[in-house]
């Protein structure tokens, strides 16, 4: 099994590189889901591939930000530098990306990034049918799903075995974007799982606060040989963000045990020994032992990295003091966590004080005054998170920036990409659809006067999980009903008189996670569904294309496709997609942008409802169902189960209801209000009404980032 380790810096590269890794990820510049990294140069990019592959070590690069429409030509310019470079593979999530890589950098191989979230064998054999040379697993899976996927596939599979662990599905987190448009899909995620919150009292039952959210860390070198066993190609360590001592212990720990006879108890704790001087925080093996693990939360921990060297006592200015838990040293790396706001800042210690005079060490159970990068709040705490120890550059080591510098000068790529910028900005794509047995065109778009009375701007489509959404009172007549397939669903949907207009304009909408042992049930549904004469379907991952093959069906995607560039639509087109809801995340501009550069795809979008701001796998305790729980800021969000997945909702809905005129002008051909989550009432549709049709002039509602700029 192949060995990847991650590097942030030409310092930690050099460190991998010489702790034993047989391939190392970096981030590609500016296009990288660790987008709060430090970013590559072209030239250190060159430098790391040349002095890798002069130590028979691959490098892959990470490319796995989703690209918004005025990047594309940015990352055009990219990959052809790239290619001239020779990566061994460049690792991305955006379908338009691949449609670049794939149509004009064919040369390049291309690694599906587990934002991509294959969670299945259906999933892996799309991506691999399409070219994608390797597949990289979500976290969530486990070591038999893991098994399945590898003997139904010739694409090698890469698995995370060790570092942090999101608490939401890669792929699915909306909730630093939603909080304030830092994207996680974009790399620019500010960890808001990692903060504290409340449970909020509920009759007689009291709140409690805990990190409900923030997840241990992952360690699989207990478990090496069950995924050799079960066709591993390779083994990743996360931590593009980490220090070379981290990067350092953890891949010698992984290579010794790679190395030796398996069983080997000397090996294990010298291996085990080294992971405990990493400094990352409370070890687990995860979800490979089974969907259900009990071990992977801790909730009473703040999740930080590093060593917990104690809470502080606020002093004058920036000092303040503590009794340390560990050993401290001038030029550790240090990291404060506020608790009243969970924000947490890095630093490196300057000055250690005890008593009346600055030392340059203090040993663990000394009380220590320090010099901190702001004032200490009320039970703040300090974690160490690297030591000073061994850190440096390691000298006589050949990775040089300046040797390609003047190299890439010479690079001339200015006409091949003005070349495919011009193509790629006058193609239309061929109609490709699934079927040429459609039903009928959609109606143009223009107002529309429903049951409820009332004219909109644009068509609106209304989405929930219950099909009694079908018997209710709509403000204008809806272009088309959406109905979340579940096990429920179909059960009640069955048992219903199924009768009137509504009935002929039902969408069914799958899910974006279906697990392996979940696609047979689906499988059957489908089938069933389409022999009743519902052949419209929202698919919720681009590989569920394939439950349609043969089937005559006229197929929409939902905004889990992530489409933020006309390229991504583009792709969905070719692969027979008629149209879906571009990416929730967008801002004005680039959606604006977006709509101008689609050709024949029939472009929606959510102008109402509670997305998830997570979904996870997790499902045990603390999670309490159906209960609204605080962030340290007062924001409110509620607990649900959904297709029985764990999922965060704000309590507010966010909306653009009253912006549905500047929808339509910026090029949307419908909107999507999505109900999902949330029980639909009269009442509802009452205040829903008011506000489609303007008889409510209240408060504008959050509008998610199309008011402000998507990072």
């Amino acid at each position: 099994m192949e060995l990847l380790a991650p590097a942030g810096t030409l310092e930690v590269f050099e460190v991998a590189v010489d702790a034993g890794a047989d391939a190392v990820y970096i981030g590609a510049p500016f296009f990288n889901a660790r987008e709060l990294a430090h970013h590559f140069s072209m030239a250190e990019v060159a430098a790391m591939i040349d002095y890798g592959h002069k130590h028979g070590v691959k490098v892959y690069l990470a490319m796995n930000s989703l690209v918004k429409e005025a990047e594309v030509e940015k990352a055009v310019e990219s990959l052809a530098v790239l290619e001239k470079l020779g990566p061994d593979a460049l690792i991305i999530q955006d379908l338009g990306l691949y449609y670049l890589l794939h149509e004009f950098f064919p040369k390049i191989k291309i690694h599906a990034s587990t934002l991509m979230a294959a969670h299945n064998t259906m999933a892996v054999n799309k991506l691999a049918a399409i070219g994608y040379g390797r597949v990289v697993l979500p976290r969530e899976s486990t070591i038999p799903e893991i098994k399945e996927i590898t003997a139904s596939t010739d694409a090698e599979i890469e698995v995370f075995v060790h570092g942090a662990m999101c608490f939401s599905y890669s792929g699915l987190c909306l909730f630093s974007s939603f909080q304030g448009g830092r994207s996680s899909l974009r790399g620019r995620c500010v960890q808001p799982c990692r903060r504290r919150y409340t449970w909020q009292g509920r009759g007689k039952a009291k709140g409690g606060s805990g990190y409900f959210f923030s997840m241990n860390d992952l360690e699989g070198i207990d478990l090496l040989p069950e995924l050799a066993a079960a066709g591993v190609t390779s083994l990743k360590i996360e931590g593009r963000m980490r220090s070379p001592s981290y990067v350092g212990n953890v891949v010698k720990a992984y290579r010794m045990v790679l190395d030796s006879a398996p069983g080997d108890r000397k090996v294990s704790g010298a291996a085990h020994h080294l992971l405990s001087n990493a400094m990352g925080r409370k070890p687990t093996r995860g979800y490979f032992p089974g969907s259900r693990p009990t071990d992977v939360l801790a909730p009473q921990h703040s999740g930080n990295i590093g060593i917990f060297l104690g809470k502080l006592k606020p002093g004058r200015g920036s000092l303040a003091t503590i009794k340390i838990n560990g050993p401290l040293n001038v030029g550790d790396r240090l990291r404060l966590h506020r608790e009243k706001s969970g924000e947490r800042q890095g630093f490196s210690l300057k000055k250690i004080k005890v008593g009346g005079a600055f030392v340059e060490h203090a040993a663990k159970g000394t009380v220590v005054s320090l010099e901190l990068p702001a004032p200490a709040g009320p039970a703040d705490a300090i974690y160490k998170v690297d030591s000073a120890a061994g850190r440096g550059k390691i000298p006589g080591r050949g990775v040089d920036p300046e040797r390609f510098a003047g190299r890439l000068k010479k690079f001339d790529v200015a006409g091949r990409v003005n070349k495919i910028i011009s193509e790629i900005s006058g193609e239309t794509p061929p109609d490709a659809s699934v079927t040429r047995s459609s039903p009928p065109a959609f109606a143009p778009k223009a107002a529309r006067s429903g049951r409820g009375g009332g004219n909109v701007p644009l068509p609106l489509w209304f989405r929930s999980d219950d099909p009694f959404l079908l018997k209710q009172r709509f403000p204008v007549m809806p272009e088309r009903i959406v109905i979340n397939l579940s096990g429920e669903s179909f059960n009640r949907f069955l048992r219903m008189k199924k009768s009137g207009p509504l009935f002929r304009r039902i969408v069914w909408a799958l899910p974006f996670v279906i697990d392996e042992d979940k696609l047979a049930f689906f499988r059957e549904r489908i089938a069933g569904l389409v022999e009743l004469g519902f052949r419209e379907w929202q698919i919720g991952h681009f590989s569920q294309i394939e439950f349609f093959k043969g089937l005559g069906c006229r197929l929409h995607g939902d905004y889990t496709l992530n489409v933020l560039n006309a390229l991504s639509a583009r792709v969905l087109r070719l692969n027979g997609l008629s149209g879906g809801l571009v990416s929730i995340e967008n801002d004005r501009d680039n959606l604006g942008a977006l709509c101008r550069g689609v050709g024949d795809f029939r472009k929606g979008m959510t102008v109402y409802g509670f997305p998830a701001l997570f979904t996870s796998r997790y499902s045990g305790p603390p999670m309490q169902y159906d209960r609204v729980f605080k962030s340290p800021r007062g924001e409110s969000f509620l607990l649900r189960q959904a297709w029985g997945y764990t999922r965060a909702l704000s309590t507010q809905p966010f909306s653009l209801l009253s912006d549905l005129v500047e929808l339509a002008k910026l090029g949307l051909d419908y909107g999507m209000v999505d109900l999902s989550g949330h029980p639909v009432t009269g009442k509802v549709m009452e205040e829903l009404s008011r506000e489609i049709t303007g008889w409510a002039k209240g408060e504008k509602n959050a509008g998610f980032n199309f008011y402000r700029t998507l990072s």
